[in-house]
C-alpha cells in the first residue's frame, strides 16, 4: 500500500487546543494519536490500534464522569459505544484521505496562528508561553514538528468540513413556521369536577364488590418481598459514651486542629497579571470609572473568572502584595502591584473576619468529636477480633455476648423507608441485605461512618397478597376513589358535549388562563393541561384532562398567532434558524462523509478490534 499515512497524535491537538467544539466535533468527528498497529483503514489512511484504544477509553471515562457510575466493557458494548467510536475514527480518516487526494492543506501562518491562540499554551500573562508549549509536547512524547504536522492535517480537514457544510442555511419558510409554532399563545379557561358535583352520592359497595376489587387489583394489596434478618452492629456514636478522655487528649485534639479555632483575617481574592504596568493602570482606571468590571479584563485575556481566583488567602499567603491587598477595609480592586509574575490587579471579593476560639470554649465540641474519633479507632483496632469470632463459627448471638456489638432483628424490604436511627439507613447494610442468601455465613462489613456490622438472613417471605379481611378498609377506600373518578369522567364527557348549564341552574364558573405559551404552565392544574390546550383544534372546543387523579374540563377561548416582528421574536427566530441550519449542515456533512468512505473503501480488522476490547478496562 503506497503513500501509507496515519492521522497522527490528533487527540493531543484537540484536547490541548479545544478545537473540537468549533470544528469536526460538531459532526461527531474526532482523531486520536497514532501507533504502529492498524485496526483498519480508509483508502491509504490507517486507523491505528492506539487511536481506537485511546478513543474508547476517553468515551468510557466521559460516560463515567457524567453518570458517576463505573462502566464495564460489557456495558459499553451493550450500549454500542465501540461501534460509535469506530464510526468517528472512520469519518476522521475518510476526511484525511480526501484532503490528501484533492491536495487540501493550510499554510505555515495558519498553523502558527492556531498554536498561538490555543488556550493550553497560554502562560500566566495570557499570551503564548513558548516554554510551556515545549513542556506540554515533551510530556505527550511529541516533537514540535510532529505536533505542527498534525495541526496542519486537522486544519485541512476543517477546511473540507466548512467547504461541504458551510453556507447551508435553513429555508426561511421552515424557520418562520417553526418560530410561529413556538411563539403561538392561547387563551384558555378551566374548571375542575369534584365529587360534590356528582348528581348522587357513591353507593355503598357490598362485600362481593369489594372482594372482587381486591382480587382484580391484587398488585395494590400485595406486600413486597420481606426479609427477616438478624444482625449485630457497632458504630462510633454507639461506643463514644464509653470512651474516657482526659484534658491532655482534648488539648492535643485542639492543637491538631488549631487552624479551625485560630485563623487570621482572610480575604477572597482574584489576581490578573498584565503584560505591562501601563496596561494594568489603564484597566484599573476603567474599573475605577465604572466603565468595565474586573471580570471583563479576565475574559479579554481568554480566561474564565475561576482561572483568576486565588480563593481564601491570608496576608502572609500573598507575600509582598499582602500589605496592599489587605489595606482596604472594603471589597474592591487593588493595584497595580508588582509581583513575581508581573504587574497585577487584585480583586477583593469578600473580607473574612479573624477567628479566635479559646480551648475552654471549644472543649465541649472537642470532647464529642474526640470521643467519636477514638471510638472509630477502637472499632478499627478490634475488627480482627470480631472477624476471628465469626470465622471460628460463633453465632451473631454469641458475638453480641462476647463483644460490644449490639444484636438486633429487622423485617426488611427493599422499598421500605428506614426508621430514623435504624441500621437500614446505611447503604452498605441495604446492599448486603438485598444480596445475602440463607446459605451465606455472616461476614463483617464496614459502615460509612467507621462502624461495622454482620447479618444473617433467617427467612425470605415472598410477595404475598394480604388477606381481604386485613386490608378491607384500604380496599373500600381504593374502590371509592376509583368509582368516584369513573363517575367524574362520565360527568365530564356529558358536560363537554353539552356545556350549557341545565335550565334553572347557575352557569358553572370557569377560571381564565390567558396568554399561555407552550413552555408555560396553568396555575392550579397539572402540567399536562398545557400540552392538551395546544392540541385543541378550534376556539370553543372543550377537552377533558385526566391527570394526577383529577378531572378537569379545559376550554380553548382564543388562538393568538405569533408576531415575528418583535425583538424577542427575532431572537427566537435567529435561534431556530441556527438550530435548523446546524441540523441541515450535519446531515449534508454526514452524506458527504459516507460517500467519501464508499469511494475510498473501508477495511476493518475485527480480530484486532476484539483484542483491544478485551484489554480495555
Amino acid at each position: 500500500m503506497k503513500n501509507l499515512r496515519t492521522h497522527g497524535k490528533s487527540t493531543i491537538v484537540w484536547v490541548l487546543m479545544g478545537l473540537m467544539v468549533l470544528g469536526l466535533g460538531g459532526f461527531g468527528v474526532t482523531s486520536f494519536s497514532g501507533g504502529s498497529t492498524a485496526i483498519g483503514s480508509v483508502g491509504d489512511t490507517t486507523i491505528t490500534a492506539d487511536d481506537y484504544a485511546r478513543a474508547l477509553r476517553q468515551q468510557m471515562n466521559a460516560y463515567q464522569q457524567q453518570t458517576g457510575q463505573p462502566l464495564s466493557m460489557a456495558q459499553a458494548q451493550a450500549m454500542g459505544l465501540p461501534q460509535a467510536v469506530q464510526s468517528q475514527l472512520i469519518t476522521a480518516a475518510a476526511l484525511e484521505e480526501q484532503a490528501r487526494k484533492i491536495g487540501v492543506s493550510v499554510g505555515d501562518e495558519k498553523v502558527r496562528q492556531t498554536i498561538l491562540e490555543a488556550p493550553a499554551f497560554r502562560g500566566p500573562t495570557g499570551s503564548f508561553d513558548r516554554a510551556g508549549y515545549a513542556e506540554i509536547l515533551r510530556r505527550e512524547n511529541l516533537s514540535e514538528a510532529e505536533f505542527e504536522r498534525e495541526v496542519r492535517t486537522d486544519e485541512a480537514r476543517l477546511l473540507i468540513q466548512r467547504a461541504v457544510a458551510g453556507g447551508v442555511d435553513a429555508p426561511p419558510a421552515a424557520v418562520d413556521t417553526t418560530a410561529k409554532w413556538i411563539l403561538e399563545r392561547r387563551d384558555v379557561a378551566w374548571r375542575e369536577l369534584t365529587a360534590d358535583l356528582l348528581p348522587a352520592p357513591i353507593t355503598e359497595p357490598d362485600e362481593a364488590t369489594l372482594k372482587a376489587w381486591h382480587s382484580a387489583n391484587a398488585d395494590r394489596f400485595t406486600a413486597p418481598e420481606m426479609r427477616k434478618i438478624t444482625y449485630v452492629w457497632l458504630t462510633p456514636e454507639m461506643l463514644a459514651p464509653t470512651v474516657q478522655l482526659d484534658e491532655a487528649a482534648l488539648r492535643a485534639a485542639y492543637d491538631a486542629n488549631i487552624d479551625e479555632y485560630q485563623k487570621p483575617e482572610r480575604r477572597l481574592v482574584s489576581r490578573l497579571v498584565f503584560p505591562s504596568a501601563q496596561d494594568a493602570e489603564a484597566a484599573k482606571a476603567q474599573i475605577d470609572a465604572g466603565t468595565a468590571p474586573f471580570e471583563a479584563f479576565v475574559l479579554q485575556r481568554g480566561l474564565q473568572p475561576e482561572d483568576a481566583e486565588l480563593g481564601e488567602v491570608s496576608q502572609a499567603d500573598l507575600g509582598a502584595a499582602g500589605e496592599a491587598v489587605f489595606a482596604p477595609d472594603q471589597p474592591g480592586v487593588v493595584g497595580p502591584i508588582q509581583t513575581d509574575l508581573g504587574p497585577a490587579l487584585f480583586a477583593v471579593h469578600a473580607i473574612l473576619e479573624p477567628v479566635s476560639i479559646p480551648f475552654e470554649d471549644a472543649q465541649q465540641d472537642l470532647r464529642a468529636e474526640a470521643a467519636v474519633d477514638r471510638a472509630a479507632r477502637t472499632i478499627e483496632d478490634r475488627t480482627a477480633e470480631y472477624e476471628d469470632l465469626l470465622a471460628g463459627g460463633a453465632s451473631l448471638e454469641q458475638v453480641a455476648k462476647e463483644t460490644e456489638l449490639e444484636l438486633g432483628t429487622i423485617d426488611w424490604s427493599a422499598g421500605a423507608a428506614p426508621e430514623e436511627g435504624s441500621i437500614a439507613g446505611y447503604q452498605a447494610f441495604r446492599d448486603r441485605a438485598a444480596q445475602i442468601s440463607e446459605a451465606d455465613f455472616p461476614e463483617l462489613a464496614s459502615l460509612d461512618d467507621g462502624g461495622v456490622f454482620a447479618l444473617r438472613l433467617d427467612q425470605v417471605v415472598p410477595p404475598t397478597l394480604r388477606p381481604f379481611e386485613e386490608v378491607r378498609a384500604e380496599v373500600e377506600a381504593d374502590w371509592r376513589q376509583a368509582e368516584t373518578h369513573r363517575q367524574l369522567l362520565a360527568l365530564a364527557e356529558e358536560q363537554r358535549l353539552s356545556p350549557a348549564a341545565p335550565e334553572g341552574q347557575p352557569a358553572p364558573e370557569w377560571t381564565a388562563a390567558p396568554d399561555i405559551t407552550r413552555d408555560g404552565w396553568i396555575e392550579g392544574i397539572p402540567a399536562e393541561a398545557v400540552a392538551r390546550a395546544f392540541a385543541i383544534a378550534e376556539p370553543g372546543d372543550i377537552e377533558i384532562v385526566d391527570a394526577e387523579n383529577r378531572v378537569i374540563l379545559l376550554r380553548l377561548d382564543a388562538i393568538d398567532e405569533a408576531d415575528l416582528t418583535g425583538e424577542d421574536a427575532q431572537r427566537i427566530t435567529d435561534a431556530v434558524s441556527s438550530r435548523l441550519s446546524q441540523s441541515l449542515q450535519a446531515d449534508i456533512f454526514d452524506y458527504y462523509a459516507r460517500a467519501v468512505q464508499r469511494e475510498a473503501g473501508i477495511k476493518l480488522d475485527q480480530s484486532a478490534i476484539n483484542a483491544i476490547n478485551a484489554q480495555v478496562q
